[in-house]
């Protein structure tokens, strides 16, 4: 995919191609054929990172990863842009309202992974910003995206999050990668990592502790 003259297009396409964002000067509607053409795009985005976790039983919820790029894109131009869209940040980032599955995380992820920058900077403007609680309310929801951004996840049961041997893999990885100590942990968590490092946990995370029932 080329830049567009799209500013919705090319928001996405610059962040997952240089992790960049163009700011622009208005927030400007994003028609049909740029949401269908954002679905090509995702979706081919979406095959080339299948391939990394090896499942092809997991396929791309459109629908989803076009309403994730879609929150990512108005929250990036609300940190600039605010003239007349205090009342209207909910409909600019829409709560999801469809099944969340498997599917819908990793399609939602190819877009809300890069959501956390984006509230780091809207926090160091105005922390008081109710845009930040909405996108962790989504976060929330879709914490896979957010490994790595302290978020609220004691509701979150994990026997059954991470049931799914392919996400649980995925999960378990992203915690390594962003050496998130918070997640790494958690006692369900942490015996899943140690299990996996093996007699190699000093390689992989040699500062991370090995919690027992003892030390918890």
């Amino acid at each position: 995919m080329m830049e567009t003259k799209s500013p919705f297009l090319d928001t996405i396409f610059l962040l997952r191609k240089n992790e960049c964002i163009t700011l622009f000067s208005n927030i400007q509607t994003i028609s049909l054929k740029e949401e269908e053409e954002a679905e090509v795009y995702l979706e081919a985005e979406f095959e080339k990172e299948r391939l990394e976790f090896l499942s092809d039983q997991i396929i791309c919820n459109k629908t989803t990863a076009v309403w994730a790029a879609k929150v990512l894109y108005h929250s990036a131009q609300l940190y600039l842009i605010r003239e007349k869209t205090a009342n209207n940040l909910e409909s600019l980032v829409p709560k999801f309202k469809r099944t969340r599955d498997i599917p819908s995380i990793l399609s939602a992820d190819l877009s809300l992974r890069f959501l956390p920058d984006v509230m780091l900077a809207l926090n160091a403007l105005d922390p008081e910003d109710p845009l930040i609680k909405i996108l962790e309310d989504i976060l929330t929801e879709f914490h896979y995206s957010a490994i790595g951004y302290d978020l609220d996840l004691k509701q979150v049961n994990w026997e059954e999050e991470l049931k799914d041997k392919t996400y649980r893999k995925l999960y378990l990885e992203r915690i390594v990668e962003k050496k998130d100590y918070k997640l790494a942990e958690i006692p369900f968590i942490n015996t899943l990592l140690i299990a996996e490092f093996g007699m190699y946990k000093d390689a992989f995370w040699r500062e991370l502790k090995i919690i027992t029932e003892e030390n918890q």
